[in-house]
């Protein structure tokens, strides 16, 4: 016998587990953004800012406005407590997990191996090791030269330099010392990494049953395909490391009515009664990037549409998922005008079966964003069908905060 959850159960079980329903502090500090973090496991990276890159933006969501200094410092220091690696994707982790990830960099520099842009390239990558090892900490721009055969073309030619440095990040051999105006430090493992970090070896099997365990409480409740995708673990490794995880009482099996397959609850899941939670969510944030969960757990069908032609676009450039409460009752497409000053509303959409009462729940939050953004004014387009209603209510809340 299993215990059996309600949709709505799991899905309040799901954003306790992400760190909201809790009241918000007066002030976000180094210390909270560092017990965020460890909650989370990882902050995912992404270099669109059109309206904020998107590390930034799972804080806001559950801690509210904060200085964003304060978690560049935290994470960027180049002998800080965080560092880079491809855990999801490209993503900030603390320091003390990477060697959990040292198989991980085994593998990919095996598959490589076989290429033929590594096999051409194998003089380049010494080279690039050289340079750093003589240089120190360097970004890929300060260490191009004439013998990388550099491209200028669009934005994804890398030239060969980028290219190989990345394929070094990801074996491990190079790491990162923090950003610089978001552009990656590369540097040797022994420039930065504690002498215990670059000391420690980790077993495949423990080091994914770790990241198993890690991904099922930041998940809270989820199946086996939501806990692989978490770290992006293989689905094989990752099941065998849950029927540990089970059989050590840490994780327990249980079922959620409507969901086709087995889900798996953390024994220290929080089950609110109720979730109060408001919040615009970053396109890569935990509760959201994983598609076919968001679909299962939200009856949301949510696809980023950056690399959509314009034409084709349904719901905009950059659209942010609404949440409110324990749902996710639509989405705003964003865009912080720095220039002059204003928050482009480029369209808004309700889902299904909503009515236009959660445009007065999304205004404050979109006021919350333009304070945070700097920006001084909020501008709505047409477009979406929620789009007049959220138009409606910015112009009360203008008028309320200019009355005496």
């Amino acid at each position: 016998m299993v215990d059996t959850f309600s949709p709505a159960a799991a899905r309040r079980i799901a954003l306790a587990a992400q760190g909201f329903g809790r009241p918000r502090p007066a002030v976000v500090t180094t210390r909270r953004l560092a017990a965020l973090v460890e909650r989370l496991g990882l902050l995912q990276l992404d270099s669109v800012n059109v309206f904020e890159r998107s590390h930034y933006l799972p804080v806001l969501a559950r801690l509210g406005p904060y200085d964003r200094t304060l978690l560049d410092r935290l994470v960027f220091a180049p002998r800080g407590p965080y560092v880079e690696y491809l855990a999801h994707v490209a993503s900030i982790i603390p320091v003390s997990t990477l060697p959990l990830w040292r198989w991980r960099m085994r593998e990919m520099r095996a598959r490589a191996e076989s290429h033929d842009w590594v096999r051409a390239h194998r003089p380049l990558l010494a080279w690039l090791l050289d340079e750093l090892r003589a240089e120190g900490p360097r970004p890929a721009s300060a260490i191009e030269h004439e013998g990388s055969s550099a491209r200028r073309g669009t934005w994804w030619e890398w030239s060969d330099a980028k290219r190989g440095l990345e394929h070094l990040f990801s074996w491990g051999e190079v790491t990162t010392a923090g950003r610089t105006r978001f552009e990656r430090v590369y540097a040797l493992p022994e420039h930065v990494l504690p002498a215990d970090v670059l000391e420690a070896e980790v077993a495949r099997e423990d080091a994914i049953r770790v990241l198993v365990a890690r991904a099922a409480r930041a998940l809270g409740i989820g199946t086996l395909g939501d806990v692989a995708d978490y770290y992006r673990l293989p689905v094989a490794a990752t099941k065998a490391a849950l029927l540990d995880l089970v059989d050590a009482g840490e994780v327990l099996p249980v079922s959620v009515r409507g969901w086709e397959r087995r889900a798996y609850l953390h024994r220290d899941a929080h089950v609110p009664r109720r979730m109060e939670a408001a919040a615009l969510l970053s396109p890569f944030d935990p509760v959201v990037w994983e598609r076919d969960r968001a679909l299962r757990m939200f009856g949301f069908s949510y696809r980023i549409e950056i690399y959509t032609p314009a034409p084709r676009r349904v719901y905009g450039y950059y659209s942010l998922p609404v949440l409110v409460g324990d749902e996710l009752v639509g989405r705003v497409d964003l865009k912080s005008d720095r220039r002059d000053r204003v928050l482009r509303v480029q369209s808004a959409w309700r889902e299904e079966g909503r009515a236009d009462a959660i445009a007065e729940r999304i205004v404050p939050l979109l006021d919350e964003a333009r304070a945070w953004q700097g920006l001084e004014t909020i501008e709505v387009a047409g477009r979406g069908d929620l789009a007049d209603a959220i138009a409606a209510a910015l112009r009360d809340l203008r008028s309320g905060s200019s009355s005496p």
